[in-house]
């Protein structure tokens, strides 16, 4: 890692929150008095180093200064105590397509954005293919950006940033940028930046890319400094103690059905049977479904599915396929559904609980998000997507090339008995 590329020392930045302006000089004569306003500290004597050729995150929750504290680096605001020392050029991907002109064409917006980040012409000259085809663009940029859309004007402002190849990279909650197929493309970028022993300071919020990304991190609350760290520690710690326990959606869901049997409570249980919203990846949980009936229901089929909170479809099971299924249920009472080791990747996921009748074609009961929950990661960390499949590596097997000069002979075979006996005869 080296030396440091960022020395951050006791960096304060406070804002002024008004709470009335003056909008001219005659309204401030009229009033007798300056503007009332009160100070807002939005950095409290931070200090921390970012060393040399490394990833760095910084988290924490809105509005805990990270963005304020990425400005104090790029230069673009000044702390009002403290210093920043930085060692190297910097590119700031903070705001995408801050210096467009909607009136420009692309080419020119390339050429005027580049220069306001630094590049010389014959620097863009030499890039501008390299620009446009990571934007992706290429057919459109003669054309007034006006006319983009919103992907198109983003991916264009990111290519840019991305294509002045600083000492330092600061990159603010841009990694959601354009496509899946663009987002892997920055995803690559970034590590030729990390191979090529470039630094990069990045914001996010999103926990598995900081992990998988980033060797430190820094975890910043309310402007003061919580901890800095290895990242997946720091992550590990910020993640632990932002998740609280929820309730039940019942109210923010939906429910239908004939309602001859309903679910009136629906429980997620640890291994005490204890009733909680915040489970960790492996533990051993039950799923508790209570439920009334105005009038018997033969052979019910109880039903559980599982969504992340932005749709993504998880999981799914019911009672018919478990081969668990009630002859007949009558009045109030309780089902559970057992998972031994929740297999399930760091996250936050919405529960859908059902009773059907044993077709599964006619619906007593459906509750659409009547609970959430969170999953939080536990060590060996998997690398990404929803599930958690337990794999372990090993079992390493390597070829052994031949010595310089030498080829590989293979052996002469020896005779088998038999053409020992005819060769005799």
């Amino acid at each position: 890692m080296g030396s440091p590329a960022v020395v951050i020392d006791g960096v304060s930045k406070r804002f002024r929150m008004y709470h009335e302006r003056n909008q001219s000089l005659k309204a401030a004569v009229m009033r007798g008095r300056r503007a009332k306003f009160d100070e807002f500290w939005a950095l409290k004597d931070v200090s921390f180093e970012i060393p040399r050729g490394s990833t760095f995150g910084l988290i924490g929750e809105n509005g805990s200064g990270k963005s304020t504290l990425l400005k104090c680096v790029a230069k673009i605001l000044r702390p009002d105590k403290g210093s920043v020392a930085i060692d190297g050029s910097v590119a700031a991907l903070l705001e995408l397509g801050s210096g467009f002109h909607p009136e420009l064409s692309g080419r020119e917006n390339v050429y005027l954005n580049a220069s306001i980040l630094g590049m010389k012409k014959s620097e863009i000259d030499a890039r501008f293919d390299e620009i446009v085809d990571f934007a992706g663009i290429g057919e459109f940029i003669d054309q007034p950006v006006k006319n983009y859309s919103s992907g198109m004007y983003v991916r264009l402002g990111f290519s840019v940033a991305i294509n002045v190849d600083p000492d330092i990279l600061l990159v603010d909650e841009v990694l959601a940028v354009g496509d899946a197929n663009f987002q892997d493309k920055c995803m690559e970028k970034f590590a030729d930046f990390r191979r090529a022993g470039k630094t990069v300071v990045l914001v996010s919020h999103t926990m598995g890319s900081l992990r998988t990304m980033c060797d430190e991190a820094a975890w910043l609350k309310h402007g003061s400094l919580v901890e800095v760290g290895a990242a997946n520690d720091v992550v590990d710690e910020y993640v632990d103690e932002g998740h609280v326990e929820r309730v039940e959606l019942v109210d923010g869901g939906s429910r239908w059905g004939s309602g001859e049997a309903q679910l009136t409570k629906i429980e997620l249980l640890d291994a005490n049977e204890r009733a909680t919203t915040r489970v960790h990846t492996g533990d051993a949980i039950t799923f508790r479904l209570h439920f009334a009936t105005t009038k018997p229901i033969d052979k019910p089929v109880f039903g559980l599915a599982l969504e992340t909170v932005t749709g993504v479809y998880a999981w799914a099971h019911h009672s018919r396929d478990g081969q668990y299924v009630p002859d007949r249920i009558e009045g109030v009472g309780t089902i559970d559904l057992q998972v031994p080791a929740l297999a399930l990747q760091e996250g936050m996921y919405d529960l859908n609980a059902s009773i059907v009748d044993y077709t599964t074609t006619h619906t007593f009961d459906f509750l659409r998000s009547c609970l959430r929950f969170d999953v939080i990661s536990r060590t060996p960390h998997e690398s990404g997507g929803i599930a958690v499949l337990g794999g372990r590596w090993g079992n390493l097997a390597e070829t052994k090339a031949p010595e310089p000069g030498r080829t590989a002979e293979p052996r002469a075979k020896t005779p088998t008995r038999r053409r020992s006996r005819q060769a005799s005869q």
